[in-house]
Parts: C-alpha cells; structure tokens; sequence
C-alpha cells in the first residue's frame, strides 16, 4: 500500500510524565519540528485528546510496549485502544509493532482506514543488525500487513550495518512502501542525518541532548544545525 504525499523530515520524539508537561516541550520546539512523536507509555496517565487539541504540526502517537523497548507494561486491549483513539480523532500517524498481534494491527489498520492518518509499523532490534535478508524479509511483512509506512530500526556496531539498513531505501523504491530506516548506536548517528537525503520519508530526535529515546538519537537543535549546514554547503 503506497500513499503519495509530502515527506516529512524531523520528527521529534517527546516522552513525558504528564501531559501538561508533554504539551509544553512540544509548544516549545514546534517551530524546529516537522512531526512530534507523542511516547504515550512514558505518560502516567494517558490522554490524546489535549495533545490533538492544542497542537497545530502533524502528530504521531507511540504506545511502545517493554517488549520492543518501550515502557508500557499493561496488556495488549488498554495498550492499542488509546492508539485508536487518537486515530479516530485525526491523529496524522500512529506507530504499531510488527510483532503486535494480528487482532491490534487490524483494529488500528481499520481505525486508520477511516480516517486521514497513516498507520506506521515498525521494528526495532536493539541487539545488532541482521542481514540484508532478513531485513528486506521484515520489510515484506511490514508491507503485507498493509502498513502505509514502513519503520526499520536495528543497532549498528560497524559501518557495514549501517549500509545495510540505509540500502533498504532502494527496495522500499522497488515496492512503492515509504521507509523509515536508520540505526542506533555510536555508528548509526550518520544514518540518523543521512536516512532523509537517500530517500528516507523522516528520521528522529529528541528534545535535547538529556532527552534521548534511543541509543544515538541526536537533539532536534543539532539535527537543525546539521541540515543547515549540509544545505549552505550545497549551494556552492
């Protein structure tokens, strides 16, 4: 399933306590932001509503269980149904696990479906990256479960890992899905800035350096810096 549109760039991850806090550091970097990532399983009490209510940028909204790293260790129906909501509310992305059950893809994939969002699935392997193979098998099932964006994260311990996984563009091309792919890890940093200049639809990063939701996630001032950079370089 393929959906064209404009791609966006940064997406900043925000994980909170509290929602009142949550809203703040996200009015606060609005401006640096092409997406926010809303991590609802760092909320101690989980609401969509004000987020959809007094935000203006695209929004995604994660609910990441302890199994793929995240924080949420409820079962799997209070897991998904804020997901859902925040669907049915106009929510522009929602994030899902490939390895979450078929019964949660489909109720999100449908709650999606009726609504103008998209439906990322992801997967996450924070051992080491597997190889081509595998990765290119993982993005087929990303794409037979109907997703309308693939995300592809693993750890990189050398460079050969990273080339790896951003090689991945170039068969999400060839399938018409469009890919988020990248690596964690000291060596991954490069493929967090390189992932959108080869074709990837958006990378992550964090409020600031303290901030991090993952292994090498670079703040989104940096990550700015960086862009600008690249971009005064290009014009010479």
């Amino acid at each position: 399933m393929n959906r064209t549109d404009n791609m966006h760039r940064i997406c900043v991850s925000i994980a909170r306590a509290t929602v009142e806090e949550g809203l703040a550091v996200a009015e606060g970097i609005c401006s640096l932001a092409d997406v926010i990532e809303i991590r609802l399983d760092h909320l101690q009490d989980i609401f969509v509503s004000p987020f959809i209510a007094h935000l203006t940028k695209p929004l995604l909204f994660t609910n990441r269980p302890i199994w793929e790293g995240g924080g949420f260790a409820g079962d799997e129906e209070a897991r998904i149904a804020p997901l859902i909501e925040a669907a049915k509310q106009g929510a522009d992305y929602v994030d899902l696990e490939l390895k979450a059950p078929t019964a949660s893809q489909k109720a999100l994939l449908e709650a999606v479906e009726s609504s103008a969002g998209r439906l990322i699935l992801s997967w996450h392997n924070f051992q080491e990256t597997p190889t081509r193979e595998e990765l290119v098998g993982r993005l087929a099932m990303i794409q037979d479960k109907g997703a309308h964006i693939a995300k592809i994260v693993t750890m990189a311990h050398d460079y050969h890992d990273v080339l790896r996984v951003l090689q991945l563009q170039e068969e999400a091309v060839r399938m018409e899905i469009p890919l988020i792919a990248f690596c964690m890890g000291s060596p991954g940093v490069v493929s967090r800035v390189a992932t959108v200049e080869l074709g990837g639809y958006m990378t992550y990063c964090a409020v600031n350096e303290d901030e991090a939701t993952a292994p090498g996630q670079l703040s989104v001032a940096v990550l700015r810096q960086i862009e600008a950079l690249m971009q005064k370089k290009g014009s010479h």
